[in-house]
């Protein structure tokens, strides 16, 4: 691992500067980074009495690795699997220019460029995007794997919702109050945009108190290929997918999230509709989704997806920090992915199905690198008829997650 990332780092190495976020926006950021801190250099710019400003030049290099073990009662058989080893490497060439690149070095024993993208920061609450990243669409699937609260993704952020592609987005904040209200939780979002829904899977707080936290709403829209990660280079197009989302926070606790996107993953056009809202507060974390999608032509019925859970934790005092208790209900109509069989017809690629999960997760305490053990049990449901893959059943799940 030493030697990759000794690699990694002298392949991305470029310079970062300390960020200049407005106070409205400061916050906690979810890890701590490993830091690769090079000699002072001298900007162009000034500060407010004229003299020229020094900033440090850093390269910040992050990681998460997921192991598991899955056991399916009914088949009486079992797996284990690496389903993450994540390496990212993030900064910025000068204030107003951000970089970031990942790679998947084991999604599922694949090999995947995930994020590979610039960000433009002309003013404090703007930033425009371009390169390979995910799509502005939904909620959940916008969680890193080191975010998620349970083991498996819901089915609107794993097979109904889940898109990355290349492209190019802007997004502006537009902040509401300021440090002196009484709202008391955390802000939802730095100026680089890095999204946290409320998550505060990765902290260690015993009493869940931060700064005061304003309200903001966040608009962001970005056209794409429609090629996905693999298909660049030969891929021309006169239709481009695009996406539209809105997020408001209110108090740092409340959040309510709106987008639409428009895919066309083969000769179908897509369209989908997306709404939720969240709770986050004193230990809680309470929320819904809903996901719907329309398919051009009647090509394949509509698809209503669903998510909706509620996480409560509690710290720990020996062993592990803290504990946080989980219970999920997802569901998903039958399901394509829009790219027509041999016939030029859409099948199902996912029957219709309910799902119970129940669980908890321990946290770890320290810093950096941080650890959760996570333990769930899934129960699926399915109508007469379906013939469901073995990896989509009743199963238990132990996954071992460290972020550093």
């Amino acid at each position: 691992m030493k030697s990759l990332i000794t690699t990694v780092v002298f392949c991305f190495a470029v310079a970062q500067t300390q960020p200049t976020v407005a106070q409205a926006l400061t916050t906690t950021t979810q890890t701590l980074p490993t830091t690769v801190q090079a000699q002072p250099t001298t900007t162009d710019a000034q500060s407010s009495n004229g003299q020229k400003l020094t900033v440090t030049d850093k390269l910040n290099i992050n990681g998460t690795v997921r192991a598991k073990y899955e056991y399916q009662p009914e088949e009486g058989v079992g797996r284990f699997e690496v389903r993450n080893c994540r390496i990212s490497v993030s900064g910025k060439v000068m204030p107003t220019v951000a970089y970031k690149a990942e790679i998947d070095l084991s999604d599922e024993g694949r090999i995947r460029m995930l994020d590979a993208y610039l960000r433009l920061l002309p003013t404090e609450n703007l930033r425009l995007t371009a390169g390979q990243m995910r799509v502005p669409f939904t909620i959940d699937a916008h969680r890193s794997p080191h975010q998620q609260y349970f083991a498996n993704r819901s089915f609107i952020a794993k097979q109904v919702g889940n898109v990355r592609d290349v492209g190019a987005t802007a997004g502006y904040t537009f902040v509401f109050g300021d440090n002196e209200t009484n709202c008391r939780n955390k802000p939802h979002t730095d100026r680089n945009g890095q999204y946290t829904n409320g998550n505060e899977q990765d902290k260690t707080y015993k009493r869940y108190e931060t700064s005061a936290a304003p309200s903001s709403l966040t608009l962001e829209g970005g056209i794409f290929n429609g090629s996905g990660l693999t298909e660049q280079k030969h891929y021309w197009t006169k239709s481009y997918n695009y996406s539209l989302k809105a997020e408001a926070l209110i108090c740092g606790q409340v959040g309510v999230v709106l987008s639409c996107q428009h895919t066309r993953p083969a000769e179908t056009g897509i369209m989908m509709w997306n709404g939720g809202a969240y709770w986050h507060a004193h230990g809680w974390h309470i929320e819904g989704e809903y996901l719907h999608k329309d398919y051009s032509g009647g090509a394949f019925k509509a698809v209503n997806a669903v998510d909706a859970f509620v996480v409560k934790r509690l710290p720990l005092r020996k062993v592990f920090e803290a504990v946080s208790l989980l219970g999920r209900y997802d569901y998903m109509d039958d399901h394509s992915d829009g790219k027509p069989d041999s016939n030029g017809r859409l099948t199902i690629d996912d029957p219709q199905r309910h799902r119970i999960t129940a669980g908890a997760t321990f946290h770890l305490g320290g810093k950096s690198p941080k650890t959760d053990i996570r333990l769930n049990y899934e129960k699926y449901f399915y109508g007469s008829g379906a013939t469901p893959n073995v990896s989509e059943r009743d199963k238990i799940v132990i996954e071992l997650m460290c972020r550093f």
